[in-house]
């Protein structure tokens, strides 16, 4: 397979090692790639949510190729998010050509790219941490039966649906919420005097151009890899919001996918009745 080769590329909001994850699809990206820089925004492992009962071989394949691609002189950075937050005690690491940190920011040509998670910006997560944590659970088991319940809807030839979009686009405070980080994101990006800010967390893919009365400036936000698969692609001076399409996708692979979480979420469930 040809690679592309691209100056940058930021992703965000993997979340390896929950059921929503879609693993498999962000390794067929990552092998059709070859940039410069990586940048990995945040939300990357999932450590609120990790379970040892389920990090299948295509979540490990990930971080292997994310390995292979700085091996071979790819410069990754690696933002702390709020589900691994954890690592943020080790920030300011370099272990070749990978870099942890909690922001970056890139010199991109004549113009400047100021790179963070954005949880900063979201009180739940800053003050109230457990209501966050379990929030993220019931998304992740609102995904999980979006998936199955679309694998059911493939089978009888009728489109996907996504839940969680219909919830955020139905509720006021979901759409308020995106609204209000981005107008927080731009307000200090203006202000500080970049030309882009770009973040990740809200998992809204985005790329739109903001003003305010002290200038303007480029907001980009990377989406994820549960919903939305998508990354951004920074190349000849210009931006694009990439949206994987999977042209060889398999009804066998798409099966044995969903038995793999069902198995996996009944060993977890079985463990932890064990527990109690």
């Amino acid at each position: 397979m040809k690679k592309r080769k691209i100056e940058l590329v930021v992703l965000s909001d993997i979340h390896l090692g929950t059921f929503g994850c879609h693993a498999k699809e962000l390794v067929n990206y990552l092998s059709s790639i070859k940039p410069k820089i990586l940048v990995l925004n945040g939300d990357i492992i999932d450590i609120w949510q990790f379970r040892k009962s389920y990090f299948p071989s295509t979540h490990l394949k990930v971080i292997q190729k994310i390995i292979n691609l700085a091996s071979k002189g790819t410069k990754v950075y690696y933002i702390t998010g709020n589900h691994d937050e954890m690592l943020r005690k080790f920030s300011d690491l370099t272990m070749g050509n990978i870099s942890l940190v909690d922001k970056v920011v890139l010199e991109l040509g004549d113009k400047k790219a100021w790179i963070f998670h954005g949880d900063v910006f979201d009180a739940s997560v800053q003050h109230s941490k457990w209501i966050a944590k379990l929030g993220g659970v019931g998304y992740d088991y609102l995904i999980l039966t979006n998936r199955l319940v679309n694998w059911l809807l493939f089978k009888i030839g009728t489109e996907p649906y996504s839940f969680s979009k219909k919830i955020k686009s139905s509720v006021k405070k979901a759409v308020k919420h995106i609204s209000d980080f981005e107008q927080t994101a731009t307000e200090l990006g203006i202000e500080k005097k970049y030309d882009y800010v770009i973040c990740g967390h809200i998992h809204e893919p985005k790329i739109i151009k903001k003003e305010n009365k002290n200038g303007s400036i480029m907001y980009l936000n990377s989406g994820d890899w549960v919903e939305n698969l998508t990354a951004l692609e920074y190349n000849y001076k210009r931006w694009k919001l990439y949206r994987y399409k999977d042209t060889n996708y398999t009804e066998d692979e798409d099966l044995f996918e969903m038995e793999d979480m069902i198995s996996s979420q009944l060993i977890a469930s079985l463990i932890f009745t064990e527990k109690k």
